[in-house]
């Protein structure tokens, strides 16, 4: 079993490769703890090369808006009245603590899409 460490996108495309052939090894073989090896390769290496941001928070709202079908009026509960709805998803303002809090409990919106780009 040769592994190498990632450090470059050759070493990174080639590592994916191999996962391909490697997918569905069964754990506890030489090819499972391969697979595994290298997923965690690789996982370390595109976090710290492909990192990938974190959503707008108004745009979390308005895909989970979409997935469940949810009505501007129906976030009035978590977020306030119609015109308060209106500012957060018109960016022009920021939503507050609770109104993260609400909308993570009750439509499930990961808590991490809800802050990432808070001023």
């Amino acid at each position: 079993m040769n592994i190498y460490p990632i450090k470059t996108e050759l070493d990174y495309e080639s590592a994916l490769a191999e996962i391909d052939q490697l997918w569905g090894a069964e754990e506890n073989t030489t090819a499972g703890n391969k697979l595994d090896i290298l997923l965690i390769l690789v996982d370390d290496y595109e976090r710290k090369h492909h990192a990938i941001d974190s959503p707008d928070p108004v745009e979390a709202i308005k895909f989970r808006m979409e997935q469940m079908n949810v009505s501007r009026k129906e976030l009035e509960p978590y977020i306030g009245k119609r015109g308060r709805v209106s500012e957060i998803l018109n960016h022009q303002r920021n939503l507050s603590l609770n109104m993260i809090r609400k909308l993570h409990a009750h439509l499930n919106i990961p808590l991490e899409s809800l802050v990432g780009k808070m001023a």
